[in-house]
């Protein structure tokens, strides 16, 4: 079921003679026409997980997403030769990770060899091993004896690495936002104490030594409330200001990084680029939970991707592109935890989209009969105004087929402008026939609407 919809969702659509806007409602429409029109898709990397009893094998999975969609590198959460012999001959750059419990023997250079020997040289360089994490969100665990071997055994696989001819190969380790001690301001942002000086500081001159990135996971999923969640969704919002550096955030995301940046800035390695491990949104949680669905997380994952290929960077860290790696590929029924865990996806096992996220080549719909989404007969015309402005305020709707003079414009009614624009919302979002619902104002048909020159996308 779509969330509530307002005038201010307008975008792209011209009106019916026979029903009248508000003043305001077309000043916004007029402003947010622009928005409408289709960006360009953009490359970006995926963490494939696997904690699930229905996913496709790897030989699949690597086809699919070199011959499928636009995503050019992957991380996964282990070293599985499965994934790897996969991905060989591919060209794609594959971030593998040591699990968490081999961090204190690999502090020693022979263990690392060991490790190097039985988990790179037989895969490396037929399978583009791009990176090596070194456990995940290792602060995050509490766990001493992780954390205090942690940049060694980072230093002692950089070693290895070089040793057996794989200079190449980075070396880095995620971090989640718990590591700073403050992040708010952003210009505020400082690593825990003691953490601060005993680990962030070799490792960061670790990073700038071996010129590899400090890998971050910003997650404003974590960090949204009812009052925060446009900020968070890169949706137009009042901002945060900062008054330390006179800058207004507009999204959460450049906020977290900028806090992460500023941190590392105030230990003298502001010039270590910083990497995105993970970041997403997810489609489902637990009931009442606002800004989960299926639009939520194309709003965030699509605006994201666009952010962090445009070259523009942060307010604190300009004129970048950061290496980022979406969560997830795959839901993964088996994930432990509440609803969300198990529904970060961007696609099902079966490979149908959830959401339209901009990444699949030729803008695909994945498996399955083609089906679309009409409004009802005898659903009143505020009900459907309603769906328009929702629908055609949605990123990557086109609902420019149904202005004046344009091909679906006519019939000039708000029942037929209603249909396109809701099989136009439909059809993006994922095809699902939940997301034709409109709260009951929606029916899926197996007959195509289309007519003359006015074709309704399937």
């Amino acid at each position: 079921m779509k969330p509530s919809a307002s005038p201010s969702n307008m975008a792209g659509i011209s009106l019916p003679t026979s029903y009248r806007p508000s003043i305001p409602t077309i000043l916004l429409l007029l402003h947010l026409v622009f928005l409408s029109f289709p960006t360009a898709v953009l490359s970006i990397g995926i963490n494939y997980g696997t904690l699930g009893n229905n996913l496709p094998p790897p030989a699949q999975v690597a086809s699919f997403i070199k011959s499928r969609t636009t995503i050019d590198r992957v991380k996964i959460f282990d070293c599985n030769p499965d994934i790897l012999r996969a991905f060989s001959g591919s060209g794609i750059p594959l971030v593998i990770t040591v699990p968490n419990g081999d961090i204190p023997s690999l502090s020693r250079l022979s263990s690392a060899t060991a490790w190097v020997a039985a988990n790179v040289s037989p895969f490396y360089p037929a399978t583009n091993i791009s990176l090596i994490a070194v456990g995940n969100e290792i602060l995050a665990t509490g766990d001493r004896n992780l954390i205090v071997h942690l940049v060694p055994a980072m230093r002692s696989l950089f070693s290895a690495l070089t040793a057996a001819g794989f200079p190449s190969i980075r070396v880095s380790t995620p971090h989640s936002l718990g590591i700073l001690s403050a992040s708010q301001p952003p210009s505020a942002g400082r690593f825990r104490f003691v953490y601060d000086r005993a680990i962030f500081s070799p490792m960061l001159d670790f990073h700038r030594r071996t010129k590899t990135p400090f890998l971050f996971n910003p997650y404003p999923y974590f960090g949204y409330t009812d009052e925060t969640l446009n900020y968070a969704l890169f949706k137009p919002n009042q901002g945060v200001y900062d008054p330390a550096t006179q800058i207004t955030y507009t999204n959460m995301f450049d906020a977290q990084m900028d806090a992460v940046f500023s941190a590392m800035n105030r230990l003298g390695y502001g010039d270590v680029e910083i990497a995105i491990g993970e970041t997403g949104w997810p489609t489902a949680a637990e009931p009442g939970q606002a800004g989960v669905d299926p639009a939520a997380a194309a709003s965030y994952v699509t605006n994201l991707i666009e952010h962090v290929s445009s070259g523009k960077g942060t307010p604190l860290i300009p004129n970048r592109k950061f290496e980022t790696y979406i969560f997830a590929l795959f839901n993964e029924n088996l994930k432990p935890g509440p609803i969300a865990e198990q529904n970060w996806g961007l696609f099902q096992p079966d490979f149908t989209p959830v959401y339209e996220s901009g990444v699949l080549l030729g803008g695909g719909k994945g498996r399955g009969a083609a089906k679309w989404c009409l409004a009802k007969s005898g659903t009143s015309m505020a009900a459907l105004q309603e769906n328009i402005n929702y629908a055609c305020s949605v990123v990557g709707v086109d609902c420019r087929p149904i202005q004046v003079g344009r091909e679906c414009f006519q019939p000039n009614t708000i029942q037929a402008h209603a249909s396109y624009a809701m099989n136009a919302y439909y059809q993006v979002i994922g095809g699902n026939d939940f997301n034709c619902d409109f709260n009951q104002t929606g029916i899926i048909t197996t007959s195509d609407p289309s007519h003359g020159n006015c074709k309704f996308a399937a």
